[in-house]
């Protein structure tokens, strides 16, 4: 199913759609500065498996994700105060 969102008018019926098409194990594609990304739920193992089966990428390699701000990356990984101080400075 192909949902085209205009960021420069999004309708909140197809970002509701997309939500729940990501709640629901799918996949989103988007833009990037430089290529097209690919997202899921980061909490549903359906759609991380998606993505693993859609790229043919080894399971053994791990995948990038984005968060929001440099604050958010605590709800996912454990981060010393060493390495946070290096990301906020690099980033």
């Amino acid at each position: 199913m192909l949902i085209a969102i205009n960021n420069q008018n999004p309708q909140m019926r197809l970002i509701r759609r997309a939500v729940e098409i990501l709640r629901g194990g799918g996949i989103v594609i988007y833009p990037t500065d430089t290529v097209y990304g690919m997202g899921c739920d980061l909490f549903n193992k359906r759609g991380i498996e998606r993505i693993y089966e859609i790229q043919r990428r080894d399971r053994k390699q791990p995948l990038s994700f984005i968060c929001a701000d440099l604050k958010d990356i605590s709800r996912y990984a454990r981060v010393s105060d060493d390495a946070y101080k290096i990301m906020k400075r690099l980033l």
